[in-house]
């Protein structure tokens, strides 16, 4: 108990902060101390807990020891749940004119942004805030309840969702009009392979589509890969002619009906998946989460992109 009582936030802020920079001078600017602030508020941590909370010694700079992973873990999810009290609070105190926290998996950063405003147009009263990230950051979100309700493709097994279809989500592989494949049908595995294939990165939700279906169809053959971050940068490499890239349809409806992309048909393609709204389930839901949640429900996916396929 005289451990707890010692720690303070700005402790933990000071612990977070060198952890996230690997420094005590980048430290500092982030919190706005001075690096000797910095420092005392480390070595307080420290001697509070009879134990060193970073390897100094490592070429790394400043790297976590097994304490202080504990302790950076406990610090961001304690962080998140008053986040989310501050949030309940204002909800319980001014009805529905809360504050609603709404994750999207980055593929959705195309639609998203048109759903917030008719949220805002149906609900005023109530700000949103929109989160973005890839699936494992998303999924994150929900774990250490940094978002109230999430958009995304197949829920994670943890933590435990209420989960509601919202639409269909096409996904294609896409190449430049004049590509060698463009305008065929069910093509074999070994040629498809034979061009490079662009990806996003790890913990990408399509990453790991892509990787599944090119396993499947193609299990044990080796193929060229080209890592890239986001959605747009593997847009302008597949229109630039580097390689191919299987893609959420819903973030290339305008290169499509431009004619600046193509994508493959055939019995297997597009892979048709489902967007879901997830509620966590051991979260106890606020009026205006039910509102925002209730409202794009009762959308119908009208905000999604559309394209003929």
């Amino acid at each position: 108990m005289q451990r707890l009582n010692s720690l303070t936030f700005r402790q933990l802020r000071a612990l977070q902060a060198v952890s996230e920079t690997g420094s005590i001078t980048q430290a500092a600017e982030r919190l706005n101390l001075t690096p000797p602030a910095v420092h005392t508020q480390l070595k307080t941590l420290e001697d509070n807990f009879a134990c060193a909370m970073f390897n100094r010694t490592g070429a790394e700079g400043f790297e976590l020891t097994a304490e202080g992973q504990a302790l950076l873990a406990a610090q961001i999810q304690s962080r998140e749940i008053l986040n989310r009290a501050i949030r309940e609070i204002d909800a319980l105190q001014r009805g529905l004119s809360g504050t609603v926290a709404l994750g999207v998996v980055s593929t959705g950063k195309y639609f998203a942004p048109r759903l917030v405003a008719m949220i805002k147009e149906a609900h005023p009263n109530i700000d949103i805030t929109l989160h973005i990230g890839n699936r494992d950051q998303t999924i994150a979100a929900l774990r250490n309840n940094a978002v109230d309700i999430a958009i995304m493709g197949r829920p994670a097994r943890y933590p435990p969702t209420d989960e509601i279809v919202l639409g269909e989500h096409p996904h294609l592989i896409i190449l430049p009009p004049n590509h060698p494949l463009a305008g065929r049908e069910n093509i074999d595995p070994n040629e498809l392979l034979s061009h490079p294939i662009i990806t996003r990165e790890p913990g990408s939700g399509t990453r790991i589509l892509a990787t599944r279906y090119l396993d499947r169809i193609a299990p044990g053959m080796p193929y060229e890969t080209m890592e890239m971050d986001s959605n747009e940068t593997i847009k302008q490499a597949v229109i630039a002619g580097l390689g191919i890239a299987l893609i959420s349809g819903h973030t290339v409806v305008e290169e499509l009906n431009a004619d600046r992309l193509a994508y493959l048909r055939g019995s297997d393609l597009p892979i048709m998946r489902k967007w879901y709204l997830l509620t966590p389930q051991d979260v106890e839901t606020t009026g205006s989460v039910k509102a925002i949640r209730d409202f794009i429900i009762d959308q119908n996916g009208s905000y999604l992109p559309q394209f003929s396929i």
